[in-house]
């Protein structure tokens, strides 16, 4: 028999044993690749000032040489560098390279210091206006232009000056009518017009644009604008403080030194002092007392280089100016730029800050004086419109004068504001500026205080906002907790205004859900519901509605308390908008997803899930990005995986029928069903162990069959198909028998659809490889799958082979030779006695067979098909292009009959010497490969019997290269 047999009797456990690793005892003290690095400490001398570098001494733990460590010896290049260099470049490298260590050890002003960028944004976002503004323009001047270079120094002062007495006289065009959006964009010009003539070396002009700038401070023509207008001017202005300092510095250092950030005068030559002074010089000519103050104050910082007292006295100088600014608005503004020039170059200077915010509160009594109040009457603005343009410019003074204030001035300060009528204003700005926890601790006095201010001038709802927004920070004394609810909430619920009403009511809820529980939330969210669902005004108050909801979910992890919230799921249906309600329901999801520990049956989370995620999945449509699709598929997932039932199967899967249902339109959900079941009907299995046999096959085959259904339902082919072999693979191992047959058919007759090109992350790409790695697993998993008894001896084996036959491979691939191969392994297992693995109680051939003659015949039979296949497809090869790819399969093929077949019959053992021949012919093959290859022959041929590859080992010649 053994003559005419193709596939050779393997003893599988004897391979395994003699495959298995050998055991190498290691001695600790032995190297080995992943042993702890010991690090060599090794030990420098100074570098000596005459520049020479003294010998190194190392004294080492280990022999062992870590190639990291060298960097510690003193010996990497630039350690070298160093070495050999001159004392004096040596010291302004190691000046230079403490820069950033020596700021971050010096500064005052930490990260918990909100800077001025994070407030710029807003503050040109909310203080907007419709009315038409006015700018003056530099239009330049003429004169001065005749002087030549070798004119005198008194000479070029003179010209200097008279061109900024030429600027002040008129030499500038006043342009009128302009939108918000013309006036930003004239800044914007204004500002580039200073870098470009400072960096074309005309620093008169960069100077008279600056002054220029600051004048439009002192016109409040369109008040509501004014904050905003600052902000666009004192960007200019921090542009030209930066380019002087920056000038000046540039002129200290030279070729010898650096200059330190933290310098001293003494440092400084006498040249960039003058050059100082002259700036300075410049700036006390300016007429105007606006523009003087702030261009002095944009360069405060250049003190520096003439005094070690220069801003400290400069800052109460500054400060008194102010008092010289007779509009308020004004006035509060260039104190807040004075504040934040002051905390950005000396904020240890404290007096002076808490002067400007003392000078502030003794002039806050003009807010409410008839100048004032005529100009309000002139521009038709109301008072509550007005007093909230000094908020930005208050906060700010508070801010600056409140970081890491002691406690009894912040007191000081507070009482100072109580004594002040009608001081909600003054109110909202220390409750904006003071830290929170000093709020928190005082919140009934705060209280206190909202409840006796004016409501006229300064809602105090805003008061009550404010106060709001600081216990989200910080706690109040426990005892009090619930007493401040009812004190905000009782004035929160009569507010008339829906978007007052819910700018306010938003804030509170962080603090209802920090310190109560679902009863007090739900009371807060009734009324809000109560409030925002008249004439649909929720519609214009989303992204505070969805604030809300976000600080719920943030507060309430436990799900089953979160949805017994009666008043939960009537607030997410204010979501109308179908955008915000997803985006709602997505945030929903990932909190869910994220702290949802243990898997769940809580009819009411999944009622309500199923609800947030059915509103998810019916956003999809035709123009639902792919990976929008692919995130909320990702979230429905997330909740199919956390749903469990336990041992009470039939729920379970009553449950994935359901969700089948509400999800038909996501194909990433479909699998993740499809895989939930199958992982189902195993589980079953194992549990049930046999009890209640026939039921628990009924449900299995039910498992089965949910699956069957559903995969003709997906798009990808690919899916499809791995989903039919693994759907088969479970059917097979339930011993469903017919219904595992019905899953392979079903992929079979797949195949033929598969395109020459499939979609991957949005690219085509060849389909030959996914379709290989395919059939290789399904040729795997059909050594186990029983013939069934009327359809023949290996029915699906021949089914799958004629698929592989009349597909339309490409022109130039070899994929369809790789699956034959695939194919010969897969009968040669099929003929062994016993077979490599099975199913537990499903019998394969080896056990229906039992190495029957009739049934080996078959399987020599289709083996030669199979190879024929092969030979005649090595034929096609033998054209110069393809020589290659011919010699790499003859290999291949030669290594899987030696692997596989039993070289005893001499047609293979003929066929494996021609094969051998074949991929040396045109010297394609590797020699190494051979010799490799000829080796292991000769080694095997020792093995008990396989004595006969000994005589095969002489046919096989290596062909030389010469």
């Amino acid at each position: 028999m053994s003559g005419s047999r193709h596939s050779r009797n393997r003893n599988y456990k004897a391979e395994f044993a003699s495959c298995r690793l050998e055991a190498v005892p290691l001695e600790f003290g032995d190297y080995h690749p992943l042993k702890p690095i010991t690090v060599t400490e090794s030990k420098t001398k100074k570098v000596s000032r005459k520049g020479s570098t003294s010998s190194t001494s190392s004294s080492s733990s280990s022999s062992v040489v870590d190639p990291l460590s060298s960097v510690l010896d003193g010996t990497d290049p630039l350690s070298m560098f160093a070495a050999s260099a001159d004392p004096a470049t040596l010291a302004a490298a190691m000046d230079s390279s403490r820069k950033k260590r020596d700021r971050d050890d010096n500064s005052i002003v930490g990260s918990d210091f909100e800077p001025w960028a994070s407030k710029r944004g807003e503050i040109l976002a909310r203080y907007t206006t419709t009315e038409k503004l006015s700018i003056n323009l530099f239009m330049g001047s003429e004169k001065g232009k005749a002087g030549t270079a070798t004119s005198a120094m008194s000479e070029k002062v003179r010209t200097r000056l008279e061109e900024l007495d030429d600027f002040e006289e008129g030499s500038q065009k006043e342009l009128l009518n302009l939108t918000q959006q013309d006036y930003v964009n004239r800044i914007e010009e204004l500002n580039q017009s200073l870098k470009d003539a400072w960096a074309s070396d005309q620093k008169v002009k960069a100077l008279k644009i600056v002054i220029q700038c600051s004048k439009l401070l002192s016109d409040t023509s369109v008040i509501q604008f004014y904050p905003s207008k600052f902000v666009l001017i004192t960007d200019i202005l921090d542009t030209f403080g930066k380019l002087v300092y920056e000038r000046i510095f540039s002129m200290c250092v030279d070729n010898r030194s650096v200059l330190p950030d933290h310098f001293s005068p003494e440092n400084v030559n006498d040249t960039a002092k003058e050059t100082c002074l002259n700036w300075f010089f410049k700036i006390a000519s300016i007429r105007e007392l606006i523009p003087r103050f702030y261009v002095e104050a944009s360069i405060l910082k250049c003190n520096k280089f003439l005094s070690k007292t220069g801003i400290s006295e400069c800052l109460p100088r500054l400060t008194c100016m102010v008092r010289g600014i007779g509009d308020p608005l004004v006035s509060v503004y260039a104190r807040a730029y004075l504040c934040r020039v002051g905390m950005e170059v000396a904020p240890h200077l404290k007096e002076s800050l808490n002067k400007n915010f003392f000078d502030f509160l003794l002039t806050f009594k003009q807010i409410h004086g008839d100048t004032v109040q005529n100009q309000l009457v002139l521009q038709g603005v109301e008072l509550p419109s007005y007093l909230p343009l000094y908020s930005p410019a208050m906060d700010w003074v508070f801010q600056c004068v409140s970081y890491h204030a002691p406690e009894a001035l912040l007191t000081e300060m507070m009482e100072r504001c109580k004594k002040l009528g009608n001081n909600a204003l003054l109110l909202n700005s220390v409750m904006s500026a003071f830290r929170a926890e000093f709020i928190a601790t005082r919140s009934m006095d705060f209280i206190g205080m909202i409840k006796e201010c004016d409501e006229s001038g300064f809602p105090k709802h805003l008061l009550f906002r404010s106060l709001g927004l600081n216990l989200a920070l910080a706690d109040p004394p426990e005892s009090d907790r619930l007493q401040i609810l009812n004190e905000a909430w009782k004035v929160i619920t009569k507010l008339k205004n829906p978007q007052d009403y819910i700018n306010c009511a938003e804030v509170w809820v962080e603090y209802t859900c920090r310190h109560f529980t679902k009863r007090e939330v739900n009371t807060v969210l009734a009324d809000v519901i109560k409030h925002m669902t008249p004439d649909r005004a929720f519609e214009d108050s989303y992204p505070q509605l969805q604030s809300i909801i976000k600080k719920v979910i943030a507060h309430f992890h436990d799900f089953s308390v979160l949805f017994s919230v009666e008043k939960f799921l009537p607030f997410l249906d204010m979501f109308q908008k179908e955008s915000v309600r997803v985006e709602v329901c997505k945030c929903i999801m990932e909190v869910f997803i994220k702290h949802q520990q243990e898997p769940t049956k809580d009819p009411v989370i999944l009622n309500a899930l199923l609800h947030v995620c059915k509103t998810m999945h019916d956003s999809v449509n035709a123009l639902t990005l792919e990976d929008e699709k692919r995130m909320l598929a990702y979230l429905i997932n997330g909740f199919i995986k956390m749903v469990s039932f336990g041992r009470d199967f039939e729920q379970q899967l009553s449950f994935y029928v359901e969700a089948r249902s509400m999800f038909c339109n996501l194909e990433p959900v479909l699998v993740q069903l499809i895989h939930s079941v199958n992982r189902l009907a195993m589980e079953t299995r194992k549990v049930m162990k046999g009890n209640h046999s026939r039921k628990t096959a009924a449900f299995v085959r039910a498992c089965v069959a949910y699956c069957f259904i559903t995969i003709p339902s997906l798009v990808g082919i690919f899916t499809r198909l791995n989903l039919y072999l693994h759907s088969g693979q479970v059917a097979l191992a339930n011993q469903c028998l017919s219904q595992a047959d019905a899953f392979f058919k079903a992929a079979i007759s797949l195949v033929p659809e598969v395109p020459k090109m499939i979609n991957i992350d949005g690219k085509m790409r060849p389909s030959e490889s996914f379709l290989l790695e395919f059939l290789c697993n399904f040729f795997s998993t059909l050594l186990i799958v029983p013939d069934h008894p009327e359809h023949g001896v290996l029915f699906l084996v021949r089914e799958l082979l004629n698929v592989v036959q009349d597909y339309t491979w490409e022109e130039n691939s070899d994929e369809k030779i790789r699956i034959y191969t695939c194919v010969l392994h897969l009968l040669s297992a099929m003929s062994q006695e016993t077979y490599l693995y099975h199913v537990d109680k499903v019998d394969s051939n080896d056990s229906l067979y039992g190495g029957d003659s009739k049934f080996l015949a078959e399987n020599n039979k289709l083996c030669e098909t199979v190879m024929a296949q092969i030979l005649e497809h090595l034929k096609t090869l033998a054209k110069d292009e393809a020589l290659k790819r011919q010699s790499s399969l003859g290999l291949s093929f030669f290594n899987s009959i030696l692997a596989h077949g039993d070289l005893r019959n001499n047609r293979l053992n003929q066929l494996s010497v021609n094969l051998w021949h074949l991929a040396q012919r045109h010297g394609c093959v590797d020699t190494r490969t051979m010799v490799k290859t000829l080796e292991y022959i000769k080694k095997q041929s020792k093995q008990p019997d396989m004595g006969h590859l000994t005589e095969l080992a002489l046919r096989l010649p290596l062909q030389t290269r010469t």
